[in-house]
């Protein structure tokens, strides 16, 4: 494990915001899109991750999601100890006066749910949700998905995609994420390669800001963070997360 010189604490943070990309489920058995055994190794981002792959052939795309929710619904596919960590870390900012939390997510999995995270913003959409395109409604979806499944909402098949957020389509709630990144103390990135726009620049836009900007990852991205932590997530964020409560008490 590499640590940097620079540290903050919490005293002096009181807004924490949290960026967790691919890397923090790796450990939990969900493959990464980018590591040498991503998802995108047997396809094409443009078949299976645009709406224009979709509109093309939409079987080929509900089988790629349908094959992911069933790993995420496998029992072999568990929270680490990572997403434990950052779940006590909310829930011991949240009883501070003053204090604020914010965890925001790449990851379509339900990991950090199932860990016990709350303040949660799922950027890029949620694998166990199904959206109806025309009235823009989500449901719960824990089954396969198909062509002539009927939606909930408009009683017609053909209308449901998956709820996730493709290329070359908006991120949900960045009004929310602006304004949290804009006003956070601390801003820590988890598991994220830091290649993929608008996240990769949110480090940049919190230091602006005047936060304190950490990376922990497994291999640094080589961005301007004040801190860099290399290790497993497993290990580095429940490290991480001890020493910022233990400089509370």
């Amino acid at each position: 494990m590499q640590q940097d010189r620079h540290h903050t604490d919490m005293v002096a943070a009181r807004r924490i915001v949290v960026l967790t990309g691919a890397g923090i489920s790796a450990e939990s058995g969900i493959r990464t899109f980018r590591a040498s055994d991503g998802l995108w190794e047997d396809h094409k981002v443009e078949d299976v991750a645009t709406p224009e792959g979709f509109a093309a052939n939409p079987v080929a795309v509900h089988q790629f999601y349908n094959d992911r929710r069933r790993l995420l619904l496998n029992a072999s596919i568990r929270p680490n100890p990572a997403h434990t960590a950052l779940a006590r870390l909310e829930h011991s900012v949240i009883d501070l006066p003053g204090h604020d939390f914010l965890l925001i997510t790449q990851n379509i999995d339900n990991l950090h749910e199932r860990a016990g995270s709350r303040a949660l913003v799922h950027m890029h959409g949620e694998l166990l949700k199904m959206r109806c395109e025309q009235s823009g409604l989500s449901f719960d979806i824990r089954e396969d998905l198909m062509l002539d499944t009927c939606c909930r909402c408009c009683r017609e098949p053909g209308n449901l995609r998956p709820d996730v957020v493709w290329f070359g389509e908006i991120p949900l709630s960045m009004a929310k994420i602006t304004k949290a990144l804009t006003q956070c103390d601390l801003f820590i990135a988890i598991g994220t390669s830091g290649n993929v726009y608008p996240a990769a620049g949110f480090f940049e836009l919190a230091r602006e800001h005047g936060a304190h900007t950490v990376e922990l990852n497994l291999e640094s991205t080589n961005a301007d963070f004040d801190e860099h932590i290399c290790g497993p997530a497993s290990t580095v964020v429940p490290d991480y997360v001890e020493r910022l409560l233990s400089s509370a008490n």
